[in-house]
């Protein structure tokens, strides 16, 4: 029998590392160039993908696939605008329709998604469960000097800050996004509970698992479409190695509670464009071997 370490053969351990990306946009020409050229430094490498691809079913199909045809492993969790029904997608699914449309879609092609059973990537900085998440939002991250969300959603309003999801994300059975959130929340932390103790983890989000990160937003009115609180502690509770989102379009690596979060999204040309230098896709969350 091959020697194991936490009851894993050494010799299944990964050569490659883990990298993270989201908020790719490919509808955007620009965006569609750089994933094209994205390439591994290893057929081993992975490649967690947190979510806003594309907007439309099948820039999102023809991406991931890509990816999976470069990477040894994606790991995808979704995004608003995969779960966008626009106006232009042939594909008109609604709410949890779409998104169980798109986790077969994903795998399909072999990527893996939140609804499968959680990996562990075995590098020399592991083994670690990779866990992607499917949380939404909650508007729970209210505006400021708010105290409900219609008083925060008015707020926004006012302001001209309002995201598209309240025209084109659909929350179809539920009654409405909350809901949603609240059910995701619920299942998720259910199966986080049943990783093994002795593992810590990677969770992939792509919205924020804590509210901090949007303190630095431009304009404080757009944190309600953001995250929620009851995933506030999950980066404690639930051994993190590192949290992987998105969403904010402001990639940077922060440390909340002894925890490394990673924000990795490239996010609009008009953003990344005006940026010191050119983006650094991906970004390495764990290394391999040396």
């Amino acid at each position: 029998m091959a020697e194991t370490r936490r009851g894993l053969p050494l010799d299944a351990r990964t050569t490659g590392s883990l990298y993270a990306v989201s908020d790719l946009h490919v509808s955007y020409t620009d965006n569609r160039d750089l994933v094209d050229r994205l390439e591994p430094e290893s057929a081993d490498d992975w490649l967690l993908v947190g979510g806003d691809v594309a907007d439309l079913f099948a820039d999102v199909e023809r991406t991931l696939r890509l990816l999976r045809s470069r990477f040894g492993t994606v790991v995808w969790a979704p995004g608003n605008h995969e779960l966008w029904t626009h106006p232009s997608d042939p594909v008109q699914l609604r709410g949890t329709r779409r998104y169980e449309a798109l986790v077969r879609m994903c795998q399909d092609n072999g990527v893996l998604t939140p609804e499968d059973p959680y990996p562990v990537w075995t590098g020399p900085d592991g083994p670690v469960v990779v866990a992607p998440l499917f949380l939404l939002y909650d508007y729970s991250f209210r505006a400021p000097g708010t105290h409900t969300k219609e008083e925060s959603l008015r707020k926004a309003y006012d302001a001209g800050v309002v995201c598209t999801d309240e025209m084109v994300l659909h929350p179809d059975p539920f009654p409405d996004r909350e809901s949603w959130c609240w059910d995701r929340v619920a299942r998720t932390e259910a199966k986080l509970g049943e990783i093994d103790r002795a593992l810590p983890t990677v969770l992939l989000s792509h919205w924020p698992l804590i509210r901090q990160p949007t303190d630095v937003l431009w304009y404080p009115e757009f944190a309600q479409w953001c995250g929620t609180e009851r995933t506030a502690d999950w980066h404690v509770r639930f051994r993190a190695t590192a949290a992987v989102y998105g969403h904010l379009h402001i990639p940077r690596t922060t440390h909340h509670d002894g925890v490394r979060f990673e924000e990795v999204s490239l996010g609009y040309p008009r953003e990344w464009g005006r940026r010191a230098g050119p983006p650094v896709l991906p970004r390495r969350i764990l290394a391999g071997p040396t």
